[in-house]
């Protein structure tokens, strides 16, 4: 992890992702994928983003590049919005993003060269074939992949390695910013730590930003600098990496932390796991006020009645809890 800047290189206010579902003929609901969420990324930072799958993590990074088009909100990148056809395109050359799945992610039509070259040939970055092939060669060697692999296709790659390519294709463009969209679920934990290391040593070198979405909480605690709760299209809570874990204040986030596992047995012992009631709601019908009231031990009426602010309650530790002063 590097050291973090004061000026937040991203920032997103009041993000908000609907995909209109078909509910019957002729009729159709929105489904609140992401509602309503805000956080800042500073330079050379990396924020971890976790929560239940469904929660909405992989659409704020993707609605983040405008892979799909924001419903609301405002985003912006070094201080100015990107809204206009024009500031996405070069949004696009100072951002990039790692997919989940190595196996799906890659053209397997193209070599490994044209599938890291692409983006280069996209923004026209190179000025000839000779630039071009060096600048492939230089990326290869930045995520651990020799040269006689270039003209190799992906099917003939590991997952590890796949993933590498995926990573040397995002690192094409020389982004200062990277959405990774838990790139390690997909691999052996083998290999797992290799690539996780992988992207410490390259933000260290290259001074990059991650957006690391992820579902593994021990991964995202050794990566991360801050991190960040989702809860069914919101954000609950959000602090520093250490202080989320050793002090989490929202139920969801005490529950989530107690299952991490400890390696000291006694340690193990001692903790006690919360256990949550229910399943998860569905984003297309969400509870009224509090999306989390359904299954939290503490709800009351007032949970049912309006959304809980998302506030700052302590230097950096935000919460969005109606009792949070109350259960802590």
């Amino acid at each position: 992890m590097s050291e973090t800047g004061t000026m937040p290189l991203i920032e997103v206010k009041d993000l908000k992702e609907y995909f209109n579902i078909n509910t019957g003929l002729f009729k159709s609901k929105p489904l609140k994928a992401v509602d309503g969420v805000s956080f800042s990324i500073r330079k050379g930072e990396t924020l971890g983003l976790v929560g239940e799958s469904g929660c909405g993590k992989t659409t704020v990074g993707r609605t983040l590049l405008h892979l799909y088009k924001p419903t609301g909100g405002e985003i912006y990148y070094n201080g100015e919005r990107i809204e206009s056809k024009e500031s996405i395109r070069e949004f696009r050359k100072k951002a990039a993003m790692v997919f989940q799945d190595p196996y799906s992610s890659l053209n397997p039509r193209m070599t490994v060269a044209d599938i890291i070259g692409e983006p280069l040939d996209v923004h026209k970055l190179c000025a000839s074939k000779k630039e071009r092939g060096e600048r492939i060669l230089e990326l290869m060697d930045h995520v651990g992949l020799n040269s006689e692999h270039a003209s190799r296709y992906a099917h003939e790659f590991s997952g590890g390695q796949r993933q590498r390519i995926g990573i040397a294709r995002a690192l094409a463009v020389n982004p200062d910013f990277i959405v990774c969209d838990e790139p390690v679920s997909a691999l052996d934990v083998s290999i797992q730590a290799q690539v996780i290391n992988m992207f410490d040593e390259l933000q260290d070198r290259l001074g990059l930003t991650y957006l690391f979405i992820a579902h593994d909480l021990l991964v995202v605690r050794h990566i991360s600098d801050r991190i960040a709760v989702m809860y069914l299209g919101r954000m609950v809570e959000l602090a520093d990496a250490a202080e989320i874990y050793d002090h989490p204040l929202h139920p969801y986030s005490q529950s989530l932390m107690s299952a991490v596992p400890v390696p000291d047995p006694k340690v193990a012992r001692a903790n006690k796991r919360i256990m949550l009631t229910g399943d998860i709601p569905s984003p297309l019908n969400a509870p009224s006020g509090c999306p989390f009231r359904t299954r939290c031990p503490y709800a009351k009426e007032q949970c049912a009645e309006s959304m809980p602010e998302f506030k700052e309650v302590s230097k950096g530790h935000f919460v969005a809890c109606h009792r949070v002063n109350e259960v802590n």
